[in-house]
This record gives structure tokens, sequence and C-alpha cells, in this order.
């Protein structure tokens, strides 16, 4: 009997540990700036926020998507619909029921 991961894409990349300093060493340079300056900024409410949303940002260039994926989505030509075209189709769905 072996052992299956539990998050399946998880399964190829070692886990990043959710502190100030993996998430740093994670980042780029540049983004690594970022993070200490927005770090320094956030009072005591916000640090845990700051801390996910860049630990998320961190665990996305560790992952990066496709070279055809990211490439059509600058391009505009990912599958699918963007949010802003759902939003305005459920707009005008409600204005039509309200008529």
């Amino acid at each position: 009997m072996s052992a299956q991961t539990v998050h399946p894409s998880d399964a190829g990349q070692p886990p990043l540990p959710r502190t100030q300093n993996a998430v740093a060493q994670a980042l780029p340079p540049a983004d690594r700036m970022e993070f200490y300056r927005e770090m320094g900024e956030a009072d005591e409410t916000e640090l845990l926020g700051v801390l996910r949303r860049w630990w998320l940002r961190a665990r996305l260039y560790a992952d990066p998507l496709p070279e055809e994926t990211r490439t059509a989505i600058e391009a505009d030509h990912a599958p699918g619909r963007s949010a802003s075209a759902l939003i305005r189709e459920g707009l005008a769905a409600r204005e039509a029921r309200g008529r």
C-alpha cells in the first residue's frame, strides 16, 4: 500500500512554507522588494493577508502556466469567457427580468 498525496498537483514540487523568509526566497528579486515593502507597511490585521497573497504568487512562480496557455491568455485568446463579459450578461439578464 502506498501513500497518495492529498492534492495531486502538489506531488511534483516540495511544499512552500508560509513564512516570510520562505516566500521571499521563492520570489524573483524585483517582486521580493515589493513583498518586503508590503510586509513592512502592513499593520497587525493585514500581515496574514499580505503573506497569504504573496505565498500564492510564489507558488505560481514555482509552477508556472504552460507557455501556450500563458501566450493565449496574454493574446486574449484563452478558452472561456472573461469575468467582465459574465457580469455584463448577468446585469442584462437582471434588467430584463425587472421589466
